[in-house]
């Protein structure tokens, strides 16, 4: 088994961490936030005082930051100086391609193996470990990561070199947002017409249309109970993500653009707390049925 720093111990990183502990493996992590760490030793993992102190000696190193700015503080502020040289470098985060390529590039100047692996199933997948994990980088590397992810994911696959987990992260994003908001039309739609919307989601669920967004909040969100497994806030950073990559690409993704502006709009509507769910009062809001 192999002694891992893990770096980012939040709502997704906390029990990631967890089980690669119960996995076998020694793992030290660090986050700004003592309950993250707190979590991680109870576990039985151990806690370091900063980044350097993690990640020191360590032969796979891990982070699971929130935005592309703090992956940079933490890599180019410490991480880069304190692994190894021929350590492994799998960062979780979900970030811009070019952020992810940037990192790869400087890793490797300094000896390092680097994968971008974004990952996809919220705090529930997280826990269960059933997380599906998206990977940029050298098929060998990819290979010499398998043992973390098959202890935190169900589903991981090598989709192409440094970055390109990324997009596919942008990609995923771009769907569950947009099967938010038609699961959101859905609903104002059935309960407009009076409709029972509850028995009318079990039967879609069922069908053609079913999603593990309906099979998982079609309960919650018919109960307007948006406690967050991913928020609003971050489904926003993920979008911008997704119309800047469209860009890069040079492909238009006309659905993306106005999934991207509701999921501001909610934001800006002061829900950037709740769970992306949270759509459903944006399209009520639309309709004029807001309660």
């Amino acid at each position: 088994m192999s002694k891992i720093a893990f770096i980012g111990l939040g709502i997704m990183g906390a029990p990631m961490a967890a089980h690669l502990v119960r996995a076998g493996h020694e793992v030290t992590g660090y986050d700004v936030a003592p309950k993250g760490l707190d979590a991680l030793v109870a576990a039985g993992g151990s806690a370091a005082g900063d980044v350097a102190g993690a990640v020191a000696g360590a032969e796979i190193v891990i982070t699971m930051l929130p935005q592309d700015e703090h992956v940079e503080e933490v890599v180019f502020g410490g991480l880069l100086d304190a692994a190894g040289p021929g350590a492994l470098y799998i960062d979780f985060s979900t970030i811009r391609p070019e952020t992810s390529i940037r990192v790869a590039e400087a890793g490797r100047e300094r000896g390092l193996r680097v994968l971008d692996a974004p990952v996809s199933g919220g705090e529930k997948g997280a826990v269960d470990a059933v997380l599906s994990i998206m990977v940029g980088g050298a098929e060998a590397d990819f290979e010499a990561a398998r043992p973390v992810f098959a202890a935190v994911g169900k589903t991981f696959e090598r989709v192409g070199g440094n970055g390109a987990g990324q997009y596919v992260k942008a990609a995923n994003q771009l769907i569950v947002g947009g099967t938010y908001g038609l699961v959101a039309e859905a609903i104002v739609l059935m309960e407009a017409a009076g409709v029972d919307a509850g028995a009318g989601l079990d039967v879609i669920a069922g069908g053609l249309a079913a999603s593990r967004i309906l099979e998982l909040k079609r309960g919650s969100m018919l109960a307007r109970r948006f406690e967050p497994g991913f928020r609003i806030d971050l489904h926003h950073k993920d979008m911008g993500i997704a119309t800047a990559a469209a860009r890069t690409a040079g492909v238009s993704l006309p659905l993306t653009g106005m999934v991207a502006q509701l999921v501001a709009a909610a934001r800006a509507q002061g829900h950037g707390a709740l769970d992306h769910s949270a759509l459903l009062k944006v399209v009520e809001d639309l309709s004029g049925r807001a309660s």
